[in-house]
């Protein structure tokens, strides 16, 4: 008589929970996906979960094809202290994309740009593997904390000059951001909005540019995103890479 219920541990097992775990982290989030839902529709039982890949996390970076555990290089940045943490994170970052994991990383930043799946779950490790472990190290505010990331992100460009690593810019609607992940803009919540301002006109002096801020603020600018787009399509050489 041929045997029904759960799935028992196979050659397929492993990637049966891999494809039920991508939808999960995928659908649900890191912290909405459980261990017994992702069992359940692999058709296994949740110890063979445990069995191949240890814990939720290990699973989690099983299935984002993760170029490295953040475990192993996070304690090094963090543990001295917060002087110096910004170069040990820069030296961390070059330092992965020069070894032979940086092929992967690579791969993980192309699939995420042509999937949505692959972005979303590229935006879960990043939020939740890296960016809540700094957060909690660092013990920053967590209304100033988006808004110092996004200072991290300027520096960027002076990065991808000095290491040869090449950043592509890319026009995209904020606001359906926002949308998709229920927030609002900072320049909308009065809180936010004055340390957003403060931190802004502190880092234009800093650099020896105006700041000056449109008389209406914010913008709609879903008819400029389209405009930047159809520019790029049309003749991507007239715009700066």
């Amino acid at each position: 008589m041929a045997r029904t219920g759960r799935r028992p541990g196979n050659q397929d097992t492993r990637e049966a929970i891999l494809e039920a775990a991508r939808k999960a982290f995928a659908e649900r989030g890191f912290d909405g996906a459980s261990i017994r839902a992702i069992a359940t529709s692999a058709g296994v039982d949740p110890a063979l979960v445990h069995h191949y890949f240890g814990s939720k996390d290990q699973l989690f970076l099983a299935t984002v094809h993760a170029p490295v555990n953040p475990e192993d290089f996070l304690p090094k940045i963090f543990e001295p202290g917060i002087q110096g943490v910004g170069e040990r994170m820069v030296r961390a970052f070059l330092g992965v994309w020069d070894s032979p994991a940086g092929s992967t990383a690579a791969a993980l930043i192309r699939s995420a740009v042509q999937h949505e799946w692959s972005a979303r779950l590229l935006r879960e490790f990043l939020v939740t593997q890296i960016l809540r472990r700094a957060r909690k190290e660092l013990d920053l505010d967590p209304v100033e904390a988006p808004i110092r990331a996004s200072l991290v992100a300027t520096q960027m460009a002076g990065l991808a000059k000095r290491t040869g690593v090449a950043v592509r810019w890319r026009p995209f609607l904020l606001g359906a951001v926002f949308k998709a992940t229920g927030n609002d803009s900072p320049a909308r919540l009065p809180a936010k909005a004055r340390w957003m301002i403060a931190d802004l006109q502190m880092w234009a002096k800093h650099y020896g540019i105006a700041a000056r801020l449109p008389s209406r603020f914010p913008l709609n600018t879903l008819r400029t995103q389209r405009s930047l787009a159809a520019a790029e399509r049309s003749a991507p050489a007239a715009l700066p890479a």
